[in-house]
């Protein structure tokens, strides 16, 4: 992956990493992400943020994602509904059982044909068929994995899916913290970077110790800072 390439910009790259990394990282807006980079004497207006934000975002997503290990062989799957413009819009989302986030999808229906849609992104994404595909008890997704051919690696019932619908709560921050999203396509855009450097900070910190929360915490920060780089 060619390194990201920060010429013909006023503010020196790390001044952008650290507005972009504070976006993406934390529940904050553009103005916050201003003020807190105002607190450190670099006066650059939320505007300039939000530019460098759709300028670099996607960039740094996809290097994330190649340093990326395979996700484990149990995906889950869910749907929420998303209000946007008074209309209703589901955002479909697929995670592993360690919580890394495989894909999300936002479409307008909630029926077979858009299971077989995020199924299939997935798949072809993904490269790989998993071992189990665990949803809840929608009937769409049982008709795509009919069609699919994969019915035998459907698994539902009880709390099994909890994974999925736990890892909704960051995008529901997110939607709270910026006023609701604006358009189906916006809040795909967000998401696919957002989800991307979630995944790469995510640790998992209430299965670790504390000496191992450190050392995954700081070789995520190093990686950051490889990737980012100039």
């Amino acid at each position: 992956m060619s390194k990201i390439s920060y010429v013909r910009h006023r503010f020196p790259p790390e001044v952008i990493q650290r507005a972009v990394w504070l976006y993406f990282r934390f529940p904050l807006s553009f103005r916050d992400v201003e003020e807190v980079l105002a607190e450190r004497g670099i006066d650059v207006s939320y505007e300039t943020i939000r530019r460098w934000i759709l300028k670099f975002g996607s960039a740094i997503a996809a290097s994330v994602r190649s340093r990326r290990v395979q996700p484990s062989g149990t995906w889950h799957l869910d749907e929420v509904f998303v209000r946007i413009g008074g209309k209703r819009t589901y955002l479909w989302r697929a995670v592993d059982d360690e919580g890394e986030v495989l894909e999300v999808l936002a479409q307008s229906r909630r029926n077979k044909r858009a299971a077989l849609k995020l199924m299939r992104k997935l798949l072809k994404k993904q490269g790989y068929i998993p071992d189990e595909i665990v949803t809840d008890k929608l009937a769409s997704y049982a008709a795509a994995l009919r069609e699919l051919g994969l019915a035998h690696l459907h698994v539902t019932g009880g709390r099994l899916n909890n994974r999925a619908e736990v890892s909704h709560q960051p995008t529901r921050r997110r939607e709270r913290r910026m006023g609701r999203f604006k358009s189906p396509g916006s809040m795909q855009r967000f998401l696919s970077v957002h989800d991307a450097i979630y995944n790469h900070f995510n640790v998992q910190r209430h299965l670790i110790s504390r000496p191992v929360l450190r050392q995954m915490r700081a070789r995520a920060a190093a990686e950051w800072h490889q990737i980012v780089a100039a």
